[in-house]
């Protein structure tokens, strides 16, 4: 970049829930830019193939499969990072899943699956990592949140519940680690067409009341969030930490309500 300000150009970048959707953009654009990547997940196919079809010239990205509501994978994770590049510049934490409900459908074991992986897998992860950065005195933590923490969607309460708890852990963080030179921020996307709601979105209703609700007119990419996410990892950000930043076409800007303005 002729710009250093905003270079990752040589950072060594962990990306959790890297290979596809969301994390799947962000890997691409920081490799793209000259970041050693390194992307995981729970299903190893899936991980190499998105890692062999992002990397960019002799800058393979790397994989590693990790379920992040394991200790002992995530243990494993950031060891093998460590060992294999010596550092861990920037660390983001995107794995996630969800399940559509209404609130008293919920099995214990559906709102473990999600909180595990939501939020504990997400602290566990940020807490070794954070380990390593303190240690070096450096270090960026960028947590994915949700539009849910701004107002929480129908159906969808226990994710809805770990991302208000991502947004308390992202500011928590923040405010331990700061003098430790470790910044910790969010990233807070509106409704971004991927592979898994890409059928969901296809729905006319669903087009049209997601077009209505958003100032900008139209469904995100997972492309909209990459400049975010290289300003958070960047120097750019150097006096920013404890802020979720809503990348959501301005749909927490406000109410659209259904009248016409003269």
């Amino acid at each position: 970049m002729s710009d250093r300000l905003f270079s990752v150009s040589d950072q060594v970048v962990l990306v959790s829930g890297g290979s596809r959707g969301i994390g799947r953009a962000v890997s691409a654009a920081f490799a793209s830019r000259g970041a050693q990547v390194i992307i995981t997940g729970r299903h190893k196919a899936t991980l190499e193939e998105t890692a062999s079809e992002i990397s960019v010239g002799d800058r393979t990205v790397q994989s590693i499969v990790c379920d992040v509501a394991k200790a002992g994978d995530i243990r494993a994770l950031v060891g093998a990072v460590v060992r294999d590049h010596g550092r861990i510049d920037t660390l983001l934490n995107v794995a996630g899943v969800n399940k559509r409900k209404r609130a008293e459908s919920y099995s214990p074991e559906e709102y473990d699956f999600i909180l595990d992986i939501n939020l504990k897998g997400a602290f566990l992860l940020a807490q070794e990592v954070g380990r390593h950065m303190i240690a070096r005195g450096k270090g960026a933590q960028i947590n994915i949140d949700s539009l849910n923490t701004y107002a929480p969607l129908r159906g969808v309460l226990p994710y809805a519940m770990s991302k208000a708890g991502l947004s308390m852990m992202t500011r928590g963080l923040a405010m331990e680690w700061g003098g430790h030179g470790v910044r910790v921020n969010g990233l807070a996307p509106g409704f971004i067409l991927t592979d898994l709601n890409r059928q969901l979105w296809s729905e006319p209703k669903m087009q049209e009341w997601g077009h209505a609700n958003t100032p900008l007119g139209r469904i995100g990419e997972g492309d909209d969030l990459v400049g975010t996410a290289i300003f958070l990892a960047s120097e750019a950000s150097a006096f920013m930490t404890g802020q979720t930043l809503y990348v959501d076409g301005g749909i927490s800007a406000g109410l659209c309500w259904p009248i016409d303005l003269e």
